[in-house]
């Protein structure tokens, strides 16, 4: 459960903390701190100059100060990075109205600290990307302790900000395990800074191979700390040395992954089967968006969380930019099964303690209160939630970067090869549809037809929705989910459904579907579709790619020509996946293209790493070989 922090001042109205009970930065002038000791203690900006991109990690973000600073430093300097990442983590985050409040004090900052802002996101656990400046400046907040959150971090730092509340104060913040963390977790020639130069974190940090110095302290402090790591290990990820890719597919998981790869300057060449893009899986009127969560907050909960946020985050930029889609935040009531899953329900809300503004759980009489209609279980209610179409996406994000995305419709790729260290897309005539160093495959249910995926434990569900026409039914002005689905108005029509046959490859309309997701929504809305007759109906199947555990697909695709040592599994180079997204493609398509983006470009990623080895297309294969046993069956996606 995340505790957000509470703004306080000192009597010299500096900023305090009361948990701490120590200032947020020093009372001499927080601006002036910020430069002196962890730009200038970085040798910042001279070290991101010429660079295509640099990675900042920070201990504790606080009041976004040393961001602030750092942030007008690079836009103002005219040979920085072409990308900055500035990655930073806060146990105790502030609501945006403090953090206005607070950030007020620095007017030289205004412009800069009214975008950070208007992007600040919800104060729920985990990790949270802001793009700003177009995209070439990616913060990463992550809301949790530091002590566990920097073991399940991804990157390499080119710099560290050492900023917590001082060693006597926040002692858990300056360890030896901190220490080896950093060390972790830093890129060759990595530096560090921080204003304190207690013996014992000297100490802790040469242990971990950073080369210290003093330095003329900021203010009235007299020393500081500047470090260089020694280290001569490999670059953990390398960016690669050509941003060009090919993929295939042009559904919510390819056009997502191509606007995330061109937002970090990628040329991609996207290649469509069909006539026009979001013809498959892709292509209903209105999906579903909003989290799954569970008392435990398990892995599928958080990445639901995760995709549901960062999805939002998405629309709202494609939006802002001025591009045609359509998608409705009328919220979205997740209605109980039966008493017991309700009861599970009411305990989730309550163990969880997130933001009222992300979850509620409200009982029968309320939930039935906000539908205007009688139902017989309460349930989740996700003010933020409702529905996207489908198609709008998948063209907004074809739209987004039109310099860098070209798209190839009627192009039926057949068959890959890997070929003087390019890759190569053919048709059935064996003729070259697309040649580039990096291959993207999105193709769906697809996939698996290809060789080099036919590992992959992926199999196509059938989903038909049932289109009603809105005046058959009541108003409703929320999307209503559960076992099924409702939405709102769109167009005149009512979506509803949907459908659920693994393995099931007929394309036609079925009277028996049609009928089964009537049932269902009356389960929901008990009564509410009683006079609609199924004959008649309009609606739509698409075919769903879903893996056993009904998680999607994300990363480098495995070698199965070599061996797996241990842990590790050799992987094609620059052959790439996302897939797998099965019922909830709305939810995952921008953060798994994030995933996708930034693994292929070395960048930190946007998961923890239990999250990315969950989503790695090796788990398959680690886990039969570790449970000597078939590939488990699939499941429902309910």
């Amino acid at each position: 459960m995340l505790e957000p922090a509470r703004l306080a001042f000192a009597d010299d109205g500096t900023p305090w903390s009361e948990s701490f009970g120590d200032v947020y930065h020093s009372s001499h002038g927080g601006p002036e701190q910020a430069r002196h000791v962890f730009l200038g203690g970085n040798d910042l900006p001279e070290r991101w100059r010429g660079r295509d991109s640099f990675v900042i990690l920070e201990t504790g973000f606080g009041l976004g100060l040393n961001f602030l600073a750092t942030w007008q430093a690079w836009r103002t300097d005219p040979k920085a990075c072409l990308q900055l990442h500035f990655v930073s983590l806060e146990k105790h985050p502030f609501s945006r109205a403090d953090l206005a409040q607070a950030q007020a004090r620095w007017p030289e900052f205004a412009p800069l600290a009214a975008q950070l802002q208007a992007h600040w996101p919800l104060l729920v656990p985990g990790m949270h990307r802001l793009a700003l400046e177009g995209g070439r400046l990616i913060l990463t907040l992550v809301f949790g302790d530091a002590t566990t959150e920097l073991r399940r971090l991804m990157l390499a730092a080119d710099a560290f900000y050492l900023d917590g509340f001082s060693p006597a104060r926040n002692p858990e913040l300056w360890s030896p395990d901190i220490c080896r963390a950093v060390a972790r977790l830093a890129a060759p020639g990595a530096t560090l800074a921080t204003w304190s130069v207690a013996g014992q974190l000297r100490q802790a940090l040469a242990a971990n191979e950073f080369d210290l110095e003093k330095r003329p302290g900021f203010a009235g402090k007299r020393q500081m700390l500047a470090g260089r790591y020694r280290s001569r290990k490999p670059h953990p990820s390398p960016a690669p040395a050509e941003r060009r890719a090919l993929v295939i597919g042009a559904g919510a998981a390819g056009t997502s992954a191509a606007a995330l790869l061109a937002s970090r300057g990628w040329q991609v060449d996207v290649l469509e089967r069909e006539d026009g893009p979001a013809r498959g899986a892709s292509g209903n009127r209105a999906g579903v968006l909003r989290p799954l969560p569970s008392v435990d907050d398990n892995r599928l909960a958080r990445l639901t969380r995760a995709g549901f946020l960062a999805t939002r985050a998405h629309l709202q930029h494609l939006e802002a930019a001025g591009l045609p889609l359509r998608w409705g935040q009328s919220g979205a009531l997740h209605l109980a099964r039966d008493a017991a899953h309700e009861a599970t329900q009411a305990r989730a809300v309550a163990t969880l303690g997130l933001p009222p503004e992300f979850l509620q759980y409200l009982d029968r009489e309320a939930a039935s209160a906000l539908l205007e209609w009688p139902v017989d279980r309460g349930g989740w209610y996700f003010p933020l939630g409702g529905w996207v179409q489908p198609p709008t996406l998948c063209q907004a994000n074809l739209d987004s970067q039109p310099e860098r995305i070209r798209l190839h419709t009627s192009c039926p790729v057949t068959a890959i090869r890997y070929q003087g260290e390019q890759w190569q897309a053919l048709d059935e005539q064996g003729q070259i549809l697309g040649t580039a160093p990096h291959l993207v495959m999105a193709s769906g249910v697809d996939a698996p037809r290809f060789p080099l995926f036919a590992w992959l434990p992926q199999k196509g569900a059938r989903g038909q929705v049932t289109l009603l026409p809105a005046t058959d039914t009541p108003p409703l002005k929320l999307l209503v989910c559960g076992q099924g689905y409702a939405t709102p108005e769109v167009d005149g029509l009512r979506v509803c459904g949907a459908s659920f046959q693994v393995g099931d490859t007929e394309t036609g309309l079925r009277l028996e579907e049609h009928q089964d997701n009537l049932h269902k929504l009356n389960r929901l809305l008990p009564g509410f579709a009683d006079r609609v007759e199924a004959a008649g109906l309009q609606g739509r199947v698409g075919f769903r790619p879903v893996t056993p555990d009904r998680l999607p697909v994300v990363g480098p695709v495995p070698d199965l020509s070599r061996p797996i040592r241990g842990r590790h599994v050799p992987t094609l180079p620059g052959l790439w996946c996302i897939q797998g997204f099965g019922a909830r493609g709305i939810v995952w398509s921008a953060l798994m293209a994030d995933l996708l983006a930034s693994r292929m470009g070395g960048e930190p990623l946007p998961l923890e790493n239990d999250l990315v080895a969950a989503l790695a297309p090796e788990r398959f294969l680690l886990k039969a070989r570790d449970q000597e046993e078939a590939l488990p069956d699939f499941a429902s996606e309910e």
